[in-house]
């Protein structure tokens, strides 16, 4: 069945794991021993475990086999991103005769109190409006997070009429990018971005500092009197602002200088999460990991749990959901989108708005610069490069070779990684590990010269399916083999991701490795492919990893957007 598979050592070794996981659970229920008690264990008695177990496991060897890379196999933007009608559904569906497509940010085109431009869009499908020259007007409203939409309108794989984001930090980058774009509207709903911080915390700033405000935060957190969280500038509006925000912060006058940048790091240093998703920060926070976490006032005064426990502190240019149109459009399109724009303004929907969060903070105006689109880019690069200061990653890549993902899950799956190697700092260490019924350690934890992206790529496309699902045996291959290698690099960060389609049935079990992940403090980023398990979200919560679900149209996406993030 693996014929290619030849080499056996019987050593666990570690590898890459693609993952999936949200939740931040506290408490974990932790094995040793093989599972059989229920006591939280150290580092030592982790790594204890680890060698007990390896003596059960069937680890295979695999030759290396280098293959050369070609820059043209790397994917475009418009190639990596997915069907959007698959992945972005339609949240309101016009029937006009003249009906124009808006994205919108997913806090106004959600579901529950997220819903307000949903909501406004179908009453304007419902009043019978017409342009001038007779024809029936209506508008299709699609919510796509802000950081993709600006991605499917510059690559050109999907545009729309108009564009509604959070902020307009996105319409610049998009003119920046060569984007025709015109501002129809500076707001639709008032809103802001904002610092969370516990009344300790607040109180805490206050005697120590002075005053609780973004600077002070800034401060407070590269002193390391305070931890505090934030989310990705490359996806998130909140995010980007935040970093930006950061880095104004450190030098006024250019947020792009050396001084800056220094200063980011200082504060960056003492960061514990950068979250993927906005629900790992709010779940890390729950977990008390954090003193501090980002978020805007509408999803703030909307959940009772966060507006009882935290103080809501305003930063950053307003979040007021400007509206662009998109492109060359037509007189009569314009007239419908000017139509929309009033039914917006009316009173009985800004009353609305009020009504789902919007239009509180009325008062406050940032006191920093509008950036432009090229200071926003090269500070999302700023952001990557810095993130994880002189301190390397040490990364490797679990992934699920069992029979179920012959066929069109395994190529996607040789695809999006092959891809993802772009995105990957070359500072860092990355290896690979597979598993079906038994282990295979198909490439060892090396720095990632061009040297070991060649044994990636051929380790990649060596891959072999077949067999049962043995996800844990692999984990505890892969949390040793991180070890091992974190011992030879010394200060570095590990990571692991674990990439799988179906429920472990072979080897090991949760119970038997959730307390070595919580002793051992290795963040295990889940990805699961066409598949959902609540266990995969308990394991990449252990340590506050992300939990990812990906799918036959989105997994080349959503692993560039996980290691563009991470590594």
């Amino acid at each position: 069945m693996f014929e290619n598979k030849k080499v056996k050592n019987g050593v666990i070794f570690g590898a890459i794991v693609v993952v999936l996981a949200i939740v931040v659970t506290v408490g974990v229920s932790v094995t040793k021993n093989l599972g059989k008690t229920n006591s939280a264990i150290s580092a030592d008695e982790a790594k204890s475990s680890i060698a007990k177990m390896l003596g059960h496991i069937q680890v295979e060897d695999l030759p290396l086999r280098a293959e050369a890379l070609n820059v043209n196999e790397s994917l475009s933007t418009a190639e990596e991103l997915p069907d959007i009608d698959t992945v972005y559904p339609i949240g309101v569906q016009g029937g006009g005769q003249v009906t124009i497509e808006i994205f919108t940010s997913p806090e106004k085109g959600g579901p529950g109190m997220d819903r307000w431009l949903l909501d406004v869009a179908e009453a304007f499908n419902k009043a019978n409006h017409t342009t001038s020259s007779g024809a029936t007007a209506s508008v299709t409203v699609r919510s796509v997070d802000s950081g993709t939409a600006v991605e499917y309108i510059s690559s050109g794989k999907y545009v729309p009429d108009a564009f509604t984001p959070s902020s307009t930090l996105w319409g610049a980058m998009l003119e920046t990018g060569g984007v025709s774009i015109k501002l129809k509207s500076d707001r639709l709903a008032g809103n802001v971005a904002g610092i969370l911080l516990t009344e300790e915390m607040e109180s805490h700033l206050i005697e120590q500092y002075g005053s609780a405000d973004f600077s002070t935060v800034v401060q407070a957190t590269a002193d390391g009197e305070m931890m505090m969280g934030y989310t990705n500038p490359y996806a998130s509006s909140t995010g980007l602002n935040f970093l930006l925000n950061t880095l104004y912060t450190g030098d006024p006058e250019n947020p792009l200088s050396s001084k800056a940048v220094g200063q980011f790091n200082k504060f960056q240093a003492n960061v514990p999460l950068v979250a993927f998703t906005t629900m790992q920060m709010r779940t890390a926070a729950e977990s008390n990991v954090l003193d501090g976490l980002i978020l805007e006032y509408q999803s703030y005064i909307n959940d009772s749990t966060l507006a009882r426990e935290y103080k809501f502190i305003p930063f950053g240019v307003r979040h007021d959901n400007p509206l662009y149109a998109v492109g060359n459009l037509s007189a009569e399109k314009e007239e419908v989108l000017d139509q929309f724009i009033a039914e917006c303004g009316s009173k009985q929907s800004q009353e609305l708005a009020t009504k789902y969060g919007f239009n509180s903070n009325e008062d406050y105006q940032s006191t920093l610069p509008q950036p432009g689109g090229q200071t926003i880019t090269q500070a999302q690069s700023i952001w990557k490069e810095n993130k994880d200061g002189d301190m390397p990653i040490v990364a490797l890549f679990i992934v699920d070779i069992s029979g179920s993902m012959s066929g069109e899950p395994i190529n996607n799956l040789r695809m999006a990684l092959l891809n993802s190697m772009q995105y990957i700092n070359d500072d860092n260490y990355i290896g690979l590990i597979s598993f079906s019924s038994d282990v295979y350690r198909d490439l060892p934890i090396e720095k990632f010269n061009l040297k070991q992206k060649t044994c990636f790529k051929g380790a990649v496309n060596n891959l072999t399916v077949g067999g049962q699902t043995a996800m844990y045996d692999a984990l505890t291959v892969g949390m040793d083999m991180v070890e091992k290698k974190l011992d030879e690099v010394g200060n570095a960060k590990p990571m692991i991701f674990v990439l799988t389609d179906g429920e472990s049935n072979n080897g090991y079990r949760y119970r038997d490795v959730g307390g070595i992940v919580a002793g051992l403090k290795i963040p295990v980023y889940t990805i699961s492919y066409n598949y959902s398990n609540a266990q995969l979200d308990e394991l990449a919560a252990i340590n506050e990893a992300a939990s990812i679900s990906g799918t036959s149209e989105d997994i080349v996406y959503k692993l560039r957007n996980l290691f563009n993030a991470q590594i």
